[in-house]
């Protein structure tokens, strides 16, 4: 029973990813992000890690997607507007982009041992801040954070009106 669960967080975690990517309006896409972001919850909930659940819905799920969907009602974004004349260069970049990934990932999972690794022993939160913040995720974890402001400030440039 709990395999089927898994099966089935995991399927919705990838519909809703894929709904975020698909959809037009940018509010239906932050809604979507936030069932891909709940899913994956349930996923860590079923995996044995609760800190990480709890994590997931009260850092990504709560709070920075209550601060992207702020941003995109205080910008007044609308939906995607068509290009004229450059959808399809648009949509064969994306093609051509997305099959590259799909190899890569195809080469790098074909050299990695696919077998789960052994569960650390100490599962406390002070073992997995220490993990996070000070040993072997640190500079990812930084990275992201930056990668989040410069997604804001970006999408604060773009969807600044000209003064008339």
């Amino acid at each position: 029973m709990e395999a089927l669960i898994f099966y089935a967080f995991g399927a919705l975690a990838l519909v809703a990813a894929v709904a975020v990517v698909v959809q037009r309006s940018p509010i239906g896409s932050a809604f979507a992000l936030i069932l891909t972001l709940c899913s994956l919850s349930a996923i860590f909930g079923l995996l044995g890690s609760p800190f990480i659940a709890v994590l997931q819905i009260a850092v990504y799920a709560g709070a920075i997607m209550v601060l992207f969907i702020f941003v995109l009602m205080l910008l007044n974004v609308r939906r995607e507007e068509e290009w004229a004349g450059t959808r399809k260069a648009v949509r064969m970049v994306a093609i051509v982009l997305g099959l590259f990934f799909v190899l890569q990932m195809g080469a790098v999972l074909s050299r990695q041992d696919l077998r789960p690794a052994a569960a650390p022993a100490d599962h406390s939160t002070l073992a997995m801040a220490h993990v996070l913040f000070s040993t072997q995720y640190l500079y990812a974890f930084e990275a992201t954070s930056v990668l989040i402001l410069a997604a804001l400030v970006g999408a604060i440039v773009l969807a600044r009106k000209e003064p008339s």
